[in-house]
């Protein structure tokens, strides 16, 4: 059911590309149906926008309302069962107190002849929070890009959540109160994406759009790119285990099988120098899925993307997973802060036996929208930082002109920028 790739062998580095090579390339046909929808939003607006709304989630946003306002948030949060809606506050409140700790300051400095430089923190004006929606709508998703956003300062968010069938979610609802959301506009898709760049009648316009999806969400955000910020590409989900002889076969393979379960695409790695303990995971994986209600899914995600990887010891298992650069990195073994220092490429680092990567997808604090498809090796779990912009502060003295005048007109001079020279030497005379 799963791929067994054992270092020793010549050729398994290709094997493993094989494996990661999932999500990387978008299907034929979707980025032409992706530019179609955003062109038809572009031009037509809200127009398009419900006829989506109509064909694509099945439900008519002038007879069922295209806004949740806070009256119907309210009910629904009221509706919601009480020991859930209590789990809700709580994952809320650290996910809050984590964020806290990523606020930056603007700061200014100044010399002794009188040079001022620094840097100003500025949150972006409006960002677009989108969240998938319907019977698999994900609430902690919302508290994750809301929170964070709110803690930056950020003046204006609109959430989108698509209602396939015309279902509502009410615990998603819930956690729109927790986080303090006043309405959700009852879209989906690259629809939604586009409406939320350009604008409609109905939809305001905004700066950044952050927030998972499917394909056609993804590549819309792509696509958009440069009319709006986005926080990254987002593939399907991965996880990467690092067990040795220690570690409790039936804890990692209930793991890779929670990442299994999300969808067809998402990707389970083993990687352990034995294979004793190798051999009962897999056992146990085939034991434990057959009890789970997303059997299917998990058989095929296991079988097309899931990996066992055999390592000659516990140093080679993590040059793996750096070459991996897995979204979630499972350290399972006796003493994981002794390796801690040695991954290089990770969304998120869970340590030991008692941090499944499930609880961080809820209830640790740490955000868990998190690089996926190998981009940890040059980005970032979501955070406050993704909703400030940074401007850098100059001002000079005459003193330091004089001083750095001339220098600075040769370099301009060496890039044939005339222009730029006789600027900074209009100042030496």
């Amino acid at each position: 059911m799963i791929k067994t790739i054992s270092t020793n062998k010549p050729g398994w580095k290709d094997t493993l590309k094989g494996v990661l090579a999932r999500g990387r390339n978008t299907p034929k046909g979707v980025e032409k149906t992706v530019g179609s929808i955003i062109e038809e939003i572009r031009t037509r607006g809200d127009t398009a926008l419900f006829e989506y709304a109509r064909k694509l989630d099945r439900f008519d946003p002038f007879e069922e309302g295209f806004i949740i306002d806070s009256g119907e948030i309210d009910r629904a949060a009221q509706g919601v069962d009480p020991d859930l809606y209590a789990a809700l506050k709580i994952a809320a409140e650290r996910i809050d107190a984590f964020h806290r700790h990523q606020v930056e300051e603007s700061w200014i400095s100044m010399d002794e002849k009188g040079v001022i430089l620094g840097q100003k923190i500025t949150p972006i004006e409006s960002v677009g929070v989108y969240v998938p929606g319907g019977k698999n709508a994900f609430p902690s998703t919302l508290l994750m890009n809301v929170i964070p956003a709110k803690i930056a300062g950020v003046e204006r968010i609109e959430v989108a959540s698509p209602t396939p069938d015309g279902q509502v979610n009410p615990v998603l609802l819930a956690a729109a109160k927790i986080a303090g959301v006043k309405k959700i506009y009852r879209m989906g898709g690259a629809q939604a994406i586009a409406a939320l760049a350009f604008g409609t009648d109905i939809v305001p316009a905004v700066d950044k759009v952050v927030g998972p999806g499917n394909i056609y969400v993804a590549n819309a955000k792509k696509a958009l790119l440069g009319t709006i910020g986005i926080d990254s590409f987002a593939g399907p989900s991965e996880i990467l285990v690092i067990a040795d002889d220690r570690a409790d076969p039936r804890m990692v393979a209930m793991d890779m099988l929670s990442q299994a379960e999300h969808d067809e695409d998402a990707c389970a790695i083993l990687v352990t120098p034995h294979k004793e303990l190798a051999t009962r995971v897999l056992d146990l994986l085939s034991e434990f899925m057959e009890g789970l209600p997303r059997r299917q899914i998990i058989r095929s995600s296991l079988e097309r993307h899931g990996a066992c990887i055999i390592t000659r010891d516990l140093s080679e298992a993590i040059e793996v997973s750096n070459m991996v650069a897995p979204e979630h990195l499972e350290l399972m073994v006796q003493d994981p802060y002794a390796y801690l220092g040695c991954i290089r490429n990770a969304g998120a680092i869970f340590l030991g036996t008692w941090a499944p990567e499930a609880i961080g997808d809820y209830m640790a604090g740490p955000n868990h929208t998190l690089p996926t498809a190998s981009t940890s090796r040059f980005s970032s779990p979501l955070g406050v930082y993704d909703f400030v912009k940074r401007s850098s502060i100059i001002s000079f003295s005459g003193e330091l002109m004089e001083a750095l005048g001339e220098p600075a007109a040769r370099i301009a001079r060496a890039e044939n920028l005339e222009a730029h020279a006789r600027s900074v030497e209009e100042r030496l005379k």
